[in-house]
């Protein structure tokens, strides 16, 4: 049985399959064209903060073409220009006004008589002789419906628009237009692509990355009655409801676990303060840091909250053999362990990592320099979680993979990178949250004292632990970009954010509302 926390990733026939069944009336996929078009106008808004926000009198142009997709992107200019009085937009129709179909004509007409002036039909020749300035690019071309190869003219249209500098957001609809299972030459180049009702296979090909940009998932209602299976899931914010609503009165410490984590070094002395500071917004009732004994004081009179432990440490300043009674010791009373933030790659830190490895019975999470093949081969088939960046899953996917099977029965595999994904036996779960506010230093810290505070929560569920951890800290660094922008932060005012992504996100779902799956705007 799927979890109710995320919703399956279909390939483009499977979806206007699904669609088609849904969808059984005109009438009703006009419904679904105004809805995907109020939440992708919304979408846009939110998203547009990490900039700035979209001005009062922003310049719009609308790419078109034949189907219901350029409806799409006609609702949702109508729906902008709704909220926006001063704001303006340009239409350009790839393949003229009259090869459009009727709900397409029918979202033109309706933006006509709303915006009125305001809306400006442009040819191509036109666009190329005074090209202007816009604050958005919509494209409403092609969406799932593209089938290879592009034709020429729109190659051409497609080419200019993505080497035209004066767009500052580029916003495609379901996929950017020439993209299917592989991206033609000129697609269409998306900062964000929303995907409306169904998440698209083709947006999930890390090859087609560059195209699809940021992908953020619309949910429109197509699985509140049934889902379908697939192994490849999209994860949704409902994830962490648990987390949002109210704790039992009649709790302790205990109720909420103990996490032991182990790191630390003298060459990389922050790394392993961000995890455990990470790991008590988790909710994790006690923490236990075992860190080289020269760091310990210090790290103490900063976060008294944690157990410091100081472990001996070896001639190069991080932890060695000597430190494994300490380990044991702590790891009776522990519901889960994490190791590897700031431990650096000492070949006796490292031969202590696998000595843990080899004899841990709780649910245990590798990062950073802990995510070695002789490592994950100790915990092949226990409960673990790993979570490795792509120069590091290189290390070690070769022990997680025999082809494209996964072979760690109980293991959990977070793959972080600009789209996210947690992989187990059973699926992969990608997450539509976050962007490049994270593409720095010690995020991954972070992420990795999350997921081990949950972990420690949910000891039986790793992949539960990994898929909130993944979703929180996404969300989080939403929140963050939104409030401050993607490049004047520190990475640890992230950590001020997950109350309010738990907070928004009960809000949304408490409402009930179907909306994006990211948090609304900053207070």
């Amino acid at each position: 049985m799927e979890p109710d926390w995320s919703h399956p990733i279909l390939s483009c026939d499977e979806a206007k399959a699904w669609e088609a069944q849904l969808l059984s009336t005109e009438e009703i996929e006009w419904q679904a064209m105004n809805h995907a078009a109020e939440q992708i106008a919304g979408a846009i808004a939110i998203d547009f903060e990490e900039i700035g926000g979209l001005p009062a009198d922003a310049r719009l142009l609308v790419l078109v073409g034949k189907g219901h997709n350029g409806g799409d992107a006609l609702l949702a200019a109508r729906a902008i220009l709704g909220k926006f009085p001063r704001a303006s937009t340009a239409i350009l129709f790839c393949f003229g006004e009259t090869a459009m179909r009727p709900l397409a004509q029918r979202a033109l007409r309706q933006l006509r008589q709303m915006a009125g002036a305001r809306c400006q039909s442009v040819t191509f020749a036109e666009l190329k002789k005074e090209p202007g300035v816009y604050d958005l690019c919509l494209d409403g071309i092609f969406g799932f419906q593209f089938r290879p190869p592009l034709d020429e003219k729109t190659a051409e249209v497609l080419a200019w628009i993505n080497g035209h500098s004066p767009i500052r957001f580029r916003a495609a609809i379901d996929l950017p237009s020439g993209v299917s299972k592989e991206a033609a030459p000129h697609a269409f180049r998306a900062d964000f692509t929303y995907a409306t009702g169904i998440v698209k296979s083709p947006v999930v090909i890390e090859a087609n990355g560059e195209w699809v940009g940021r992908l953020r998932y619309l949910d429109l209602g197509f699985f509140v009655a049934k889902k379908t299976v697939s192994k490849q899931q999209v994860l949704i914010d409902r994830v962490l409801m648990p987390l949002a609503g109210l704790r039992s009165s009649r709790s302790d410490k205990r109720t909420y676990r103990h996490l032991c984590v182990i790191g630390g070094s003298h060459s990389y002395p922050g790394a392993v303060v961000l995890a455990v500071r990470a790991a008590l917004r988790s909710g994790v009732g006690l923490v236990t840091a075992l860190v080289p004994e020269a760091l310990a004081p210090h790290y103490a009179a900063e976060h008294p909250e944690v157990m410091w432990v100081g472990c001996r440490q070896n001639s190069a300043g991080g932890l060695g053999p000597d430190c494994l009674p300490s380990v044991r010791e702590k790891l009776d009373r522990a519901d889960a362990l994490l190791v590897g933030p700031g431990l650096g790659a000492d070949s006796e830190t490292l031969e202590m990592v696998r000595q843990i490895a080899a004899e841990v019975k709780v649910p245990v999470l590798f990062d950073a320099d802990a995510l070695r093949p002789e490592v994950i081969t100790e915990v092949r088939k226990k409960t673990f979680v790993c979570t490795p960046h792509a120069g590091e899953f290189k290390r070690i996917g070769p022990v997680l993979y025999s082809g494209d099977e996964f072979v760690a029965p109980c293991g959990v595999l977070v793959l972080k990178g600009p789209l996210t994904h947690v992989t187990n036996a059973h699926g992969t779960y990608y997450s539509p949250f976050g962007g490049p506010v994270l593409a720095r230093g010690g995020s991954g810290d972070m992420l990795a004292g999350l997921i081990g505070g949950l972990l420690a929560q949910s000891p039986d569920d790793p992949l539960l632990a990994a898929c909130r951890g993944v979703v929180w800290h996404g969300l989080a660094a939403d929140l963050l970009a939104r409030a401050h922008g993607q490049v004047a932060v520190e990475n640890s005012q992230l950590l001020e954010q997950l109350g309010p992504a738990l907070t928004s996100t009960h809000a949304r779902n408490i409402d009930g509302a179907a909306g994006v799956h990211g948090p609304e705007r900053p207070a």
